[in-house]
């Protein structure tokens, strides 16, 4: 923690309610408040779980860190009462109500801007309206954005120059207009959204945050100048936002207590098994399969990767998430007899962080979330890319074409969208990934690129890497707009 010689900056932070947003938007947080400044964190009762062994852990350091609560609008729009996170959006319908729930906090944001007075406010992309707010009480606004620069350019090429128009078919392919590397899409790798042609709330949600946008102090990204340069310049240069990349954020939970305990949802028994398991495994030897911690599956398709990673041959540790109900018909006829030893299937809440970073791990099988990709890439693990919806198949591009440490299971959405429902990949397809990236003629390629972009990663942290000057920045700027 730094020692402080100047007025203490009070930030406050407003992370969309969604693991995905809220785990990176707590790092960031936490750095703030290593720097010696003062960071709070704004939520409701039903997400504040999350936070709260963070928050002690980061009292208990000296960290001046602390959580304000506010109540989420749940019965006034519809809502039943506990419903305060994106993980309930299981409906169009609900997650329509909720979106709309959003905007109704803004009085209470208000409120708290009167009270205490803070000298910027972090909040995410969504939260469009605390823009003005923040100009109504002459404070920055920095929004956070989720994704890393290469997904935000490639979607704000799909946005402007709309390619997906002029192609016959959604398994036509295109290349995505004005970016510095060829990337080619089809339109059925697009974001859902993209391709609608009905004016939905959350359509029109996110015109207004794209509005909202160009009228912000700037953007935070959680990533580092030397994963994707060309994007970050490009970004900079084409779309004129002032932006600050301060990640790998997860980077700040150097102890492991605090690697343990993000985002969790289970015991301290659970981190003692996995860890146990791989501490018996020898090196490289162990996939980790984990699709984020929303994706659930149908039986088809967690019967296919149940069948792939038993026909690789290779050790596995696999979170599993079935659909609806808790049966397990899903799993092939004496699967977990004949896996004893060789595979550990976790339901529900896993480690990552610590599993990532085990010299057992040789490899990620990924729904290429970007917090994951990013924890991947840090850990210095190559990547077997399965995404399913939203900027995932964007992440893919990043992994296996840009930085060339993965290769794709060949995941393509159906004509209804499905990924998740549909066994569109099969075993063999599963099995062949895991094994090219394992033990393929490239294999050993590949893992020396991942390892050295670790070292990279872990670098642009510390003092005087690029990321850690880019956040000394982002705190001159904020306390010379405070001037």
């Amino acid at each position: 923690m730094e020692t402080k010689t100047h007025e203490q900056l009070h930030i406050f932070f407003l992370p969309f309610m969604g693991q995905g947003h809220t785990l990176p938007l707590i790092d960031i947080a936490k750095l703030f408040a290593s720097r010696g400044e003062k960071s709070t964190i704004i939520t409701t009762p039903a997400n504040a779980p999350i936070f709260t062994r963070a928050i002690q852990t980061s009292r208990s350091s000296g960290l001046d860190i602390e959580l304000l609560l506010i109540k989420f609008p749940s019965t006034e729009v519809g809502l039943p009462e506990g419903i305060e996170s994106s993980n309930w959006s299981e409906t169009a319908e609900i997650a329509e109500k909720f979106f709309k729930a959003l905007s109704l906090l803004e009085q209470q944001i208000e409120k708290l801007l009167h009270q205490y007075h803070p000298h910027c406010i972090v909040s995410s992309s969504l939260f469009h309206w605390t823009t003005d707010l923040a100009a109504k009480f002459g404070i920055p606004r920095l929004i956070f954005q989720g994704p890393g620069f290469f997904p935000l350019c490639a979607s704000m090429s799909v946005t402007l120059y709309q390619p997906h128009m002029k192609v016959a078919s959604d398994s036509e392919a295109f290349v995505l207009p004005n970016l510095p590397h060829e990337i080619i899409i089809t339109r059925n790798e697009l974001p859902s959204y993209i391709k609608q042609d009905d004016e939905t709330e959350i359509l029109k949600l996110l015109k207004q945050c794209r509005e909202t946008e160009k009228r912000s102090f700037g953007i935070i990204i959680n990533s580092f100048y030397e994963l994707e340069p060309d994007y970050a310049d490009h970004y900079r240069k084409a779309f004129g936002r002032k932006s600050w990349h301060i990640g790998p954020v997860s980077l700040c939970n150097t102890a492991e207590n605090d690697q343990s305990a993000r985002g969790r949802e289970g015991s301290d028994d659970q981190v003692h098994e996995c860890l146990h398991w791989l501490n018996s495994k020898k090196p490289n030897s162990v996939v980790y399969v984990c699709f984020g911690s929303l994706n659930s599956f149908s039986d088809c398709v967690l019967t296919e990767i149940a069948l792939g990673l038993e026909a690789s041959e290779h050790q596995f540790i696999w979170v599993a998430k079935k659909e609806k109900d808790d049966k397990e018909e899903w799993l092939p006829e004496g699967f977990e007899q004949r896996m004893e030893g060789k595979g550990l299937i976790i339901r529900g809440w896993a480690p990552q962080l610590l599993i990532l970073q085990h010299e057992a791990v040789g490899a990620f099988l990924t729904h290429c979330g970007w917090n994951s990709i990013l924890e991947g890439v840090t850990a210095g693990v190559p990547m077997i890319t399965w995404p399913l919806f939203a900027d995932q198949f964007y992440n893919e591009k990043l992994v296996t074409q840009i930085l060339g440490i993965g290769v794709s299971v060949g995941s393509r959405k159906t004509s209804d969208g499905a990924v998740k429902s549909k066994a569109g990949v099969k075993w063999e397809a599963i099995k062949k990934a895991v094994t090219e990236i394992m033990d393929g003629d490239e294999a050993e390629k590949i893992r020396c690129k991942a390892v050295a972009l670790g070292e990279i990663a872990r670098s642009a942290v510390e003092e005087g890497g690029s990321s850690y000057s880019d956040l000394t920045a982002l705190i001159e700027e904020v306390r010379s707009f405070k001037s």
